[in-house]
């Protein structure tokens, strides 16, 4: 589970085993935690799963991922290859 960002107590991350999914990053603060898919084409972010986050929650993590999309999609692209060597 590499950690790709962290920023205001929220930790970006992917998991190794998730195999076959479209570009996507995990977010955990405290007990709260999402999953967020990343639309490359129409450059959009989408709430794939929530659990124990408010809506200001949702739109802090939100916001940091469109924030740093480029360098999240980055790093999933460096991560995929990695795991392929």
């Amino acid at each position: 589970m590499p950690t790709i960002l962290m920023l205001l107590g929220w930790r970006f991350f992917f998991y190794a085993n998730e195999r076959n999914e479209p570009i996507h990053v995990h977010c955990r603060k405290g007990d709260a935690e999402a999953k967020y898919w990343l639309d490359v084409e129409r450059f959009n972010v989408i709430e794939a799963h929530s659990y124990n986050m408010n809506p200001a929650d949702k739109r802090t993590a939100r916001k940091i991922v469109f924030e740093h999309f480029d360098y999240i999609v980055s790093e999933w692209n460096k991560f995929q290859e990695k795991k392929n060597e």
